[in-house]
């Protein structure tokens, strides 16, 4: 793919990947796809075999630009002091992930959808759940199993889908997420690994 086709052919999946976690699968065509990339829908071919193909691709690029963000939103929890798990909390259900949809957490954007979805994309989907789990199994204070992880995944992307339904900036909304801030923090946050940092999971979250 020469330097040109691949720019365009990324900015496609960008595009689309902002486009699936703020509408939906079902609330984009290719044509809007297209347009947002600033591209004409007619060269969409020359770089996908089918609309499914691009969604598939875009799955993934959504989770590494997720993973980017909450990377960069945990840096500054642990600057000021906080441990890698509380870290992790305090940005997955912080103001900024909640408000920022299409450049947030595609499991939570997406999850009820996806049983629907071809079986390329649901792979894909599937690879991205379990590496988020796996980043919070590495952020918990030792010993962690992946069951305690896949618990405190599935309360962290349930609150952030209903913080989201109330609206992340109003009363009920914030609550939401502070209240489960405090929880998960006192119930996992255990000090019994010292507070040593955790390995960094690959970037499938």
């Amino acid at each position: 793919m020469t330097d040109r086709k691949q720019l365009s052919h990324d900015r496609i999946v960008e595009a689309a990947s902002r486009a699936i976690r703020r509408e939906g699968f079902h609330g984009v065509g290719v044509a809007d796809i297209m347009k947002e990339a600033g591209l004409t829908h007619g060269g969409f071919y020359a770089h996908f075999e089918s609309k499914d193909a691009l969604l598939a691709e875009a799955v993934g690029r959504a989770g590494i630009d997720a993973y980017d963000h909450l990377s960069v939103r945990m840096a500054q929890h642990r600057a000021r002091g906080d441990s890698p798990f509380s870290a992790l909390v305090k940005a997955y259900l912080g103001q900024a992930h909640a408000q920022g949809r299409e450049t947030g957490c595609p499991i939570a954007a997406l999850v009820s959808e996806i049983p629907r979805q071809p079986a390329e994309a649901r792979a894909v989907f599937l690879h991205r759940v379990e590496g988020f789990i796996l980043r919070i199994q590495q952020a918990l204070p030792a010993p962690a199993h992946r069951d305690m992880a896949a618990q405190v995944s599935s309360t962290l992307i349930g609150t952030l889908q209903l913080a989201r339904l109330f609206g992340a900036d109003t009363p009920q909304g914030r609550r939401l997420l502070r209240q489960a801030q405090q929880s998960l923090i006192r119930q996992y946050d255990r000090a019994c690994d010292g507070g040593a940092d955790a390995e960094p999971a690959d970037r499938l979250a």
